[in-house]
C-alpha cells in the first residue's frame, strides 16, 4: 500500500529522540506565513487540529497533518520528511537540536494514484 507521507532514516532517528525527550509528538504542515510550508513538530495535542486539516498518515508512529489548502497543492505527491542541519521553525521541537525537518516530495505514479 502506498503511503502519502514517509520519513527518511535520519528523520525517524530524530523523531525517536524527540519522543524520548517530549513524549508523544505530532506534525503539521500548514503553508502559513511565519514558517512557510515547513513541517512543524509539536508535543501531541499542543496544536488544535481543525476540520480543515487532513491526516496524511504517521511517521515514527506520530500523526502528520496538512492544512487542506496546502494539501490541494501536494495531493499528487508523496511527502518524504527528511532532516537537515540548521534552524527550523521557531515553534518546532527540533530547533534546539540544531536540525530541522524538511519536506521533500515525489510525484505518485498513475498506479499509485489509482490505489489512493
Amino acid at each position: 500500500m502506498v503511503e502519502r507521507v514517509t520519513a527518511t532514516d535520519a528523520a525517524l532517528q530524530l523523531i525517536e529522540k524527540l519522543k524520548e525527550r517530549h513524549g508523544p509528538i505530532m506534525f503539521h504542515q500548514s503553508g502559513g506565513c511565519c514558517d512557510g510550508s515547513s513541517p512543524m513538530c509539536y508535543p501531541d495535542g499542543d496544536l488544535i487540529i481543525g476540520n480543515q486539516d487532513v491526516l496524511l498518515g504517521h511517521i515514527g508512529d506520530s500523526p502528520f497533518y496538512m492544512h487542506k489548502n496546502q494539501y490541494d497543492y501536494w495531493k499528487h505527491t508523496q511527502i518524504i520528511i527528511d532532516v537537515v542541519a540548521g534552524r527550523g521553525g521557531m515553534f518546532s521541537l527540533e530547533g534546539v537540536e540544531g536540525k530541522r525537518f524538511l519536506s521533500r516530495s515525489r510525484a505518485f505514479t498513475k498506479e499509485e494514484l489509482e490505489q489512493l
